[in-house]
């Protein structure tokens, strides 16, 4: 029984002092970033990974009793308070910087798709197009998907069912000439 307790404190003197060891770095990072977004990050990783290791340390020194339970419930809060906060602070900030060009740049979705690509392109050596082209030719289809899949392979680009043609609610099949039936 002895041993088992042993075990237990230096598991839970462990969790204690990695979770000191978060707190450390955590305040490292608070005082050496320049940016309040950068220090924001820095404390709300250290409070959430700094309190859990160290709360769950102190569960396992002091055993699997009520008060346990009540820094368990502690951590639990914690984990959702403290990241609702921070992003909070966060939105705050970037919607009040005065000088957002000098701390971040703002990407719009079209940005990041073409600086995907490009990245991938340098990756493996192949343009978009072809890539495109591959997963076409590898992909099981069915039905109408079939015949444009293979214009694809072809070098064609396959035509799109106009919403029109469609019908009204845009449901396939239901156009004008089921209409008439």
């Amino acid at each position: 029984m002895a041993a088992i307790e042993w075990i237990r404190f230096l598991a839970g003197a462990f969790l204690l002092l990695f979770g000191l060891v978060i707190f450390l770095i955590e305040m490292i990072g608070v005082f050496r970033f320049k940016y309040v977004l950068n220090r924001m990050h820095a404390a709300a990783m250290g409070d959430t990974l700094g309190i859990g290791f160290s709360l769950v340390g102190l569960i396992l020194m002091s055993g699997f009793t009520f008060t346990s339970l009540k820094l368990f419930l502690v951590i639990v809060f914690l984990w959702f308070s403290s990241p609702a906060s921070s992003h909070l602070i966060a939105r705050l900030e970037v919607s009040t910087d005065e000088e957002p060009e000098k701390h971040y740049h703002r990407y719009t979705i079209r940005e990041l798709e073409q600086k995907l690509h490009k990245a991938a392109e340098r990756a493996d050596g192949t343009t978009a197009d072809t890539r495109c082209r591959e997963e076409a030719a590898n992909t099981v289809h069915t039905g109408a998907q079939t015949a444009a899949a293979q214009e694809w392979e072809q070098g064609g680009a396959p035509e799109i069912e106009s919403a029109a043609a469609a019908g009204s609610d845009g449901a396939p099949g239901a156009g004008p000439a089921q209409e008439e039936a």
